[in-house]
């Protein structure tokens, strides 16, 4: 059990919470850490600057970078909760600092965190322009790289509430992922030194989420940022902030990716990550597309239906309104859904609406759901 964990309420920044994280809010939180080395290493395609961030004085070099989409904003609360802990002096923060340098862009897309789209300003997924790099955030973060030429990277991400645990009724609440470096998916040395950090996260979270972790899929495509990374040699591991029930806030979850991070530099600290401990990593259940956010069940049609064809999955669509993330459901699918699960679980058998399939898909399901 990481007992700095146990005090993270003294480490979060509670001043940043919920969704929406713009450009603005991060540059709050650089004026009351004015002890972290902030350098300027470029600029967005609206000409926001982007920032690298740098702590601790140690040879061994971790790069980590987050809201590469501008909507995912878990990590990077994450991070800011990370630094604040950096600040504190703790025995293990003081070994951690000692012995790495650590390299933090916490915000790569800030055009895309102010108009809270996964894209940058170009419209472009930053995420698949590792190789082309097209865009001036793809070329701040490669130029990074390469003047760090780090040990270790951290490539930091949210994922859907449509995300489960294979075979599991549970949420994937954290997954992760050491990224491919070929299409044939060779787990090769610098993949087994990812894996092997993994395992060492996935053990502490399994003491409060045993259930809740997943494996994201190993896919190969050079155009990823982690999988290029990975084949230049640079042991990478993909964080994936994902759904806790009833979070939708993300705050829950954000504490889970801070232990992750704690967890991971506390490891590079203290031991050398060879690789050996790879195998464990295969014993982690895989990320799978399994839930909805609500899920309503025998809903009676206008016309008649075959058993279990009567089931409706809803999910709810994210809008930025007046600097908040409001959620809006939306049907996304009607059928037999009896292989996926719900965050929040209807039994409709007494409703009597009795409206057609076709009708359903442009009703107002809040309407709907208020009667349900």
């Amino acid at each position: 059990m990481n007992k700095d964990f146990l005090d993270y309420s003294t480490y979060k920044y509670e001043k940043i919470t919920g969704r929406y994280l713009p450009y603005a809010s991060l540059n709050k939180f650089y004026n009351e850490y004015n002890f972290v080395n902030k350098k300027n290493v470029g600029f967005s395609v609206n000409g926001t600057p982007i920032h690298l961030l740098t702590l601790g004085r140690g040879t061994t070099k971790v790069l980590m970078w987050s809201q590469m989409h501008g909507n995912e904003s878990t990590t990077t609360k994450a991070v800011l909760d990370l630094i604040s802990y950096l600040n504190s002096d703790t025995e293990t923060v003081k070994h951690i600092l000692e012995k790495i340098t650590i390299y933090i862009i916490p915000m790569l897309n800030p055009d895309g965190a102010d108009a809270y789209t996964r894209y940058n300003a170009n419209e472009i997924d930053l995420n698949r322009d590792s190789q082309n790099l097209t865009q001036p955030e793809s070329k701040v973060l490669r130029a990074t790289f390469e003047a760090i030429k780090p040990d270790f990277c951290f490539n930091l991400h949210d994922q859907r509430t449509i995300f489960g645990v294979e075979d599991t009724p549970y949420p994937a609440t954290v997954s992760f992922l050491a990224p491919s470096e070929d299409e044939q998916r060779t787990v090769t040395t610098t993949r087994k030194i990812a894996m092997e950090l993994i395992t060492y996260m996935q053990e502490a979270l399994a003491e409060y989420i045993p259930n809740q972790i997943a494996r994201f899929d190993d896919g190969f495509n050079i155009n990823c940022i982690g999988d290029t990374f990975t084949y230049l040699g640079v042991p990478t591991i993909l964080f994936e902030a994902g759904h806790f029930p009833e979070d939708y806030e993300r705050e829950e979850t954000r504490k889970y990716i801070f232990l992750s991070l704690i967890t991971a530099l506390d490891k590079i600290s203290t031991q050398k990550i060879t690789g050996e401990g790879f195998k464990n990593y295969f014993e982690i259940k895989n990320n799978k597309k399994s839930f909805f956010d609500i899920l309503i069940k025998n809903f009676n049609f206008a016309e008649e239906e075959e058993e279990n064809e009567n089931e409706i999955g809803v999910l709810f669509e994210e809008n930025l309104q007046n600097n908040n993330i409001f959620l809006f459901p939306y049907v996304e699918k009607i059928g037999n859904l009896q292989s996926f699960y719900g965050h929040k679980t209807i039994d409709a058998q007494f409703n009597n609406s009795k409206i057609t399939k076709e009708e359903l898909l442009t009703a107002d399901i809040e309407e709907i759901l208020k009667k349900i």
